[in-house]
């Protein structure tokens, strides 16, 4: 295909498998520009190459549902999110927290659109079966809803159609693996007693894993998304989206395309945008002398000396 359109047959390459980290390491140091998304062990080892290198930090993503959201619109944006994939997507949901008011209705609607919320039993049964020696079990990885309840021996006649499984949580950090990331459709759920203290929780998910990369509003209030980006640190607030879709950009919300979502220092990354096209580019400026325009004192530092003084 690349030689019908005239370009170089070499453009795309790809390292034989086995791939190694020896070799991974060797091709990091032989090209002008590494890109890293996935494991935060290769994105360091690409700051470490002597390489201009840009990574991409790890997703855990958790969304608000406030007690004014549109609760039908909610679980069944989150559904689409977290089900997409089997739920392999750094974008994904893997909490949720519900405020108080509303979380009732909230999980009813989320059964509405198939997922089912497990029992304390069941929830262990799937931990026990879901992490083994604190690791994901790569054999539940990707798998679908079905196939986890099946293999955790569920036997629920819903299990048959069911499109997520849903698990209450309190807590965060390794002795708390489902406030982690999952890679397979289970959903975390936290009930919260109102708007602040559920970005508390969220605030707490983050210190574990997922620092930096985005976080999901549903909810009518205007002033929410505000309070969120000035005080979490997410460099995306995806509000009343489904989230997955959202972060990777559409012609709807103005984020440019992008499988990979930088992190800001948050999340130990050069960039907090999306990666996009603009980040493999050298960008030549042409600079002429243009008639100046320079501020005054005042114009600069007026608004900060009258609230302060000089």
């Amino acid at each position: 295909v690349l030689r019908s359109l005239g370009h170089p047959e070499n453009l795309i390459q790809k390292l034989p498998a086995p791939v190694s980290k020896e070799g991974t390491h060797e091709l990091m140091q032989m090209v002008d520009l590494v890109v890293v998304t996935g494991s935060q062990n290769n994105v360091r080892a690409s700051y470490r190459s002597g390489t201009p290198a840009i990574g991409v930090g790890a997703g855990n993503v958790s969304s608000i549902i406030d007690e004014t959201a549109n609760l039908v619109s909610a679980a069944r944006k989150i559904t689409a999110s977290k089900t997409f994939d089997n739920a392999t997507s750094c974008s994904s949901e893997n909490s949720v927290v519900i405020v108080e008011d509303v979380y009732d209705k909230a999980i009813a609607a989320l059964e509405s659109e198939g997922g089912t919320l497990l029992s304390p039993e069941e929830t262990q049964k799937l931990q026990n079966t879901l992490w083994i020696h604190g690791r994901l079990n790569p054999d539940l990885i990707a798998k679908s809803a079905p196939e986890i309840a099946e293999a955790i021996g569920l036997q629920r006649v819903e299990m048959n159609n069911v499109k997520m499984l849903m698990v209450e949580e309190t807590g965060t950090g390794c002795e708390f693996p489902f406030s982690g990331e999952k890679l397979c459709p289970v959903l975390t759920v936290y009930r919260a007693s109102n708007f602040e203290t559920a970005c508390e929780q969220v605030r707490e998910i983050y210190d574990f894993q997922g620092k930096g990369h985005s976080v999901g509003l549903h909810s009518t209030d205007e002033s929410r998304p505000l309070q969120i980006g000035l005080n979490l640190p997410a460099c995306r607030v995806i509000v009343n989206q489904a989230h997955c879709f959202a972060t990777g950009g559409s012609f709807d919300n103005g984020l440019p395309f992008s499988l990979s979502m930088g992190c800001g220092t948050w999340g130990g990354n050069s960039i907090s945008e999306n990666l996009n096209y603009r980040h493999y580019l050298n960008i030549v400026r042409i600079v002429h002398p243009i008639p100046p325009v320079e501020p005054s004192e005042k114009e600069i530092f007026g608004e900060y000396w009258n609230k302060h003084g000089r």
